[in-house]
């Protein structure tokens, strides 16, 4: 899960429907972040499947990353999007989802599709010219928040 879709009816078009953009915050994709989505997929699964276990395979975002300062990479924006849909999910399995794995797109910044380099996802930080991995703040979010299974979000 990354976002929503809102469209409207339009004519003439591929599929006669175009995207409406929402007001809010958006990732570098330019997709809104709608962490409300994730606990409506989930319960929506959840309820057409008979309760089968579920797993997030993909959940994440690019944002443009500060560079590394003090060693760090402070990623606020992408620590607020984990944590809203961390929270997001832990509301779907208070509601009944069986969810049984949450997986963060991606570890790695990754080489992603037509833009390379320029969209970066991961909770660790690749210099692509020497390779170089260093974890950003989400990286040290996401592994406190497995390390007490979801208690820290409370307290976040």
């Amino acid at each position: 899960y990354y976002t929503r879709a809102v469209v409207r009816h339009r004519t003439g078009g591929f599929l006669d429907t175009e995207t409406v953009r929402q007001p809010g915050t958006h990732t570098e994709m330019g997709w809104e972040v709608y962490p409300q989505g994730l606990t409506d997929t989930l319960l929506w699964l959840h309820e057409r499947t008979g309760g089968l276990p579920l797993y997030v395979t993909e959940n994440g975002a690019a944002f443009a990353d500060p560079p590394p300062a003090d060693g760090r990479i402070h990623d606020a924006a992408r620590m607020a999007y984990l944590r809203d849909h961390l929270r997001a999910a832990a509301e779907a399995i208070e509601r009944g989802a069986d969810l049984r794995g949450y997986f963060a797109w991606s570890l790695l910044d990754n080489f992603e599709w037509q833009f390379g380099y320029a969209k970066r996802f991961g909770l660790v930080h690749v210099d692509p010219a020497t390779g170089a991995r260093t974890p950003k703040d989400s990286a040290r979010l996401f592994a406190e928040v497995a390390a007490t299974h979801g208690e820290s979000l409370a307290h976040a």
